[in-house]
């Protein structure tokens, strides 16, 4: 357990907190004028080891060989010159700050952090994090790292839970959801979605999918997961190669067969480390996929309704009525999938360079 603390007066700016892996949707921005909620569980952080934030430089001003020395291998908009190493935290795990209101920067419903740290220690005025709530951004709390320490606190660290341990607690991430609006004719608005997890997921995967398929078609299991991969690789991918075959692959499964080129594994919430095979395919290329959302497309069973007497307990859903689906097919988040691509080496390679320059100009858009 860490607490963080001011780096000019050494006061308290946290609760104590373990640190977890950084969620892969924590750089969405999802729709328009929606309702995000906040990125972290209460009493976690994770690091972002990515800079964030102004100042920038468009990506004709930045020598290739600076871009490639920090991990990005393919052109992008603009790059950042903020300091990397960020910890993020949930909103309401700060302490001993106070917003600096000059730092509004140009949200419309919140706070963006477009102008920089915009909250400061109370106790010597120091800007210490920028908080973030604005429509279509997650709700967080970003603590500088120049301008924070990480402190333990008392007691023996606890050891990540186990991979068994972790499938027995069964915490999937549902795919759909209901997604709240800003700004309705009647006030706060509400409609039912895919969740934007799972495009964030998707976004991710379908990077790493591309780079293990070497330019041939994948062939993903039915159901629910072609459901989310299938119609992206088709239209990405040429149709007149021998195709290559992924399956699912993680703790508690039965081992996959021998064919298998590519594996869809878990990536544990805690270390951020993925599920390694042993066996025949352990050659295999693995495409990470968050825990949760994992868990739900290895076991698509819905979660039911139980009896329940008296007032009914938060956590039983009532049968009536059933969710609605979304109206439309499954879409990948595109800043999510540029984000990934251009820093895995292998977008060097022409064919996958020309295939993302592609997506960014607005190619394939049904999918995206």
């Amino acid at each position: 357990m860490f607490v963080f603390v001011c780096a000019g007066c050494g006061a308290e700016l946290t609760i104590p907190m373990s640190q977890v892996a950084l969620p892969v949707h924590a750089r969405q921005k999802y729709g328009n004028g929606t309702q995000l909620p906040v990125l972290m569980a209460s009493g976690t952080f994770a690091v972002d080891p990515d800079p964030w934030g102004g100042p920038w430089r468009m990506w004709a001003d930045v020598d290739p060989d600076e871009a490639e020395a920090r991990g990005i291998y393919a052109p992008v908009r603009a790059l950042s010159d903020g300091t990397p190493g960020a910890s993020v935290i949930a909103p309401g795990d700060i302490r001993g700050t106070r917003l600096i209101p000059e730092k509004r920067g140009t949200a419309c419903c919140g706070l963006d952090g477009a102008d920089g740290p915009n909250m400061a220690c109370e106790a010597c005025d120091l800007p210490v994090a920028t908080r973030i709530d604005d429509c279509s951004l997650w709700q967080a709390v970003r603590l500088s790292p120049d301008a924070v320490h990480r402190v333990p606190v008392g007691g023996v660290p606890g050891a990540p839970l186990s991979w068994a341990e972790l499938v027995e607690a069964r915490e999937r991430t549902p795919p759909f959801e209901p997604i709240a609006m800003w700004g309705g004719r009647l006030g706060q608005d509400h409609y039912w979605s895919w969740s934007p997890r799972w495009e964030a997921a998707a976004g991710q995967a379908l990077a790493h999918l591309l780079v293990a398929s070497e330019g041939q078609p994948v062939r993903v299991p039915g159901g629910l997961t072609a459901d989310v991969f299938q119609r992206a690789l088709d239209a990405l991918l040429p149709g007149d190669a021998p195709q290559r075959r992924a399956g699912l692959a993680g703790p508690g499964r039965p081992a996959p067969a021998a064919g298998a080129d590519i594996l869809l594994v878990p990536v544990h919430p805690e270390t951020g480390q993925l599920w390694a095979p042993a066996g025949p395919v352990d050659s295999a290329h693995l495409v990470p996929l968050p825990l949760g959302v994992w868990l739900r497309l290895v076991d698509p069973r819905p979660y039911l309704p139980v009896p329940a007497s008296g007032r009914l307990p938060r956590d039983v859903l009532r049968d009536d009525p059933l969710p609605l689906l979304p109206g439309h097919s499954f879409r990948t988040d595109r800043n999510t999938f540029q984000h990934t691509l251009v820093r895995l080496p292998a977008v060097r390679q022409p064919w996958l360079r020309t295939l993302l320059e592609s997506v960014m100009q607005g190619n394939s858009p049904d999918v995206f």
